[in-house]
């Protein structure tokens, strides 16, 4: 399928997955989205500087113009970059996370790490996954999106705030 009209199923199942995993498991995503969201931002800004400059190391897709411009930032930038960013990133770490926190691996400072380490890997695994699925990436050069990825990721960890994967890969699509 083209993009435009991948990212419709994309975002409608996403959303439905990410909406039920969110009521399942509790969490407040307000709350989340409180919690330290001006290192948040200051994340999005240095990893989305980091993803930006490597973008054109990427299979390059056809550059609309005019108002078709508009709606590919909008639609493909903002829609598909948030959902991207929450299933590839936020969400495996969060998982994650709270399954080692619910067998008390983050009670100390050690386990803190280990267990963002974990989280990360666990963001990589999906994200390898993902793109896998492209024949484009279907050889080395998943490395790239990989690299990307592991830097959003890292960033959202580090601030423990998805403010910075998500304004990130909006800043990336």
């Amino acid at each position: 399928l083209p993009r435009t009209l991948f990212v419709a199923p994309y975002v409608v199942l996403g959303t439905a997955f990410l909406y039920g995993y969110v009521r399942w498991s509790g969490v407040d995503m307000a709350r989340g989205l409180r919690r330290h969201w001006g290192w948040g931002v200051i994340g999005a800004v240095v990893a989305g500087a980091f993803v930006v400059t490597h973008v054109p190391s990427q299979p390059a897709s056809p550059a609309p113009t005019g108002l078709e411009l508009f709606g590919a930032i909008i639609w493909l930038g903002v829609v598909y970059g948030t959902i991207d960013a929450l299933l590839l990133s936020v969400l495996p770490m969060l998982a994650t996370w709270q399954a080692l926190s619910a067998l008390g691996w983050t009670a100390s400072w050690p386990g803190r790490v280990g267990s963002g380490a974990l989280a990360l890997v666990a963001s990589l695994a999906v994200a390898a996954a993902y793109h896998l699925g492209y024949a484009e990436f279907r050889n080395p050069s998943v490395a790239g999106p990989l690299i990307g990825n592991g830097v959003l990721s890292l960033a959202t960890l580090l601030t423990m705030n998805p403010i910075a994967a998500v304004g990130a890969h909006i800043a990336m699509h």
